[in-house]
């Protein structure tokens, strides 16, 4: 749902504001109003998956709904898989969630073992597990940036190539600007 966005008109609308919003702005987009219609859908969207998530647990507490956790995991996951991509936070919430089921029963060694994988990844894969795996063998399983292409011109489309001047000579042989051609 969220590639199909990305490729239809509001979803270049915002990559346009995301790149320079004066400039999407003289393209007649409403940067306001697309910035406030951001902000509510991600708000709600967030509502939502906490709606779900709590509805799973028996009780709510405050410190289970604010911790610092939560912020910390999601940069967890989208610092391994990858920024600016579709498939970058979804790998890494794969990566996240298997480290889960099999670290979380060492206690506080499961969080310092999260922090050891973020630190090799951050330094092996600058643009994490995805932006590694795709710059390396061309895959994109969501394309949704736009390339110029441009078309490789046969050899009808090519100018004719143009015969060079002949160059002036002197009586001496060494070549000589036109200038000097002229002066002579």
């Amino acid at each position: 749902m969220l590639y199909v966005f990305l490729r239809a008109r509001p979803g270049l609308a915002l990559t346009a504001m995301r790149d320079s919003a004066v400039a999407a702005a003289s393209q007649g987009i409403d940067v306001g109003r697309a910035r406030l219609t951001v902000y509510l859908v991600a708000a709600g969207g967030t509502a939502f998956a906490g709606a779900l998530y709590f509805l799973g647990n028996l009780r709510i507490s405050p410190d289970a709904a604010f911790s610092v956790n939560w912020t910390a995991f999601g940069i967890f996951i989208v610092l391994i898989g990858g920024l600016g991509t579709l498939e970058g936070p979804i790998i890494g919430a794969l990566i996240f969630f298997v480290l889960n089921k099999f670290l979380s029963d060492y206690g506080t060694w499961y969080l310092i073992g999260l922090g050891i994988v973020a630190i090799g990844v951050a330094l092996y894969f600058p643009q994490g597990i995805w932006g590694y795996v795709s710059k390396r063998f061309g895959l994109e399983l969501f394309p949704v940036g736009r390339r110029v292409v441009l078309a490789d011109s046969g050899p009808g489309d090519r100018p004719a190539p143009q015969n060079p001047a002949p160059k002036a000579h002197v009586a001496d042989g060494t070549p000589q600007p036109p200038s000097a051609r002229e002066a002579a």
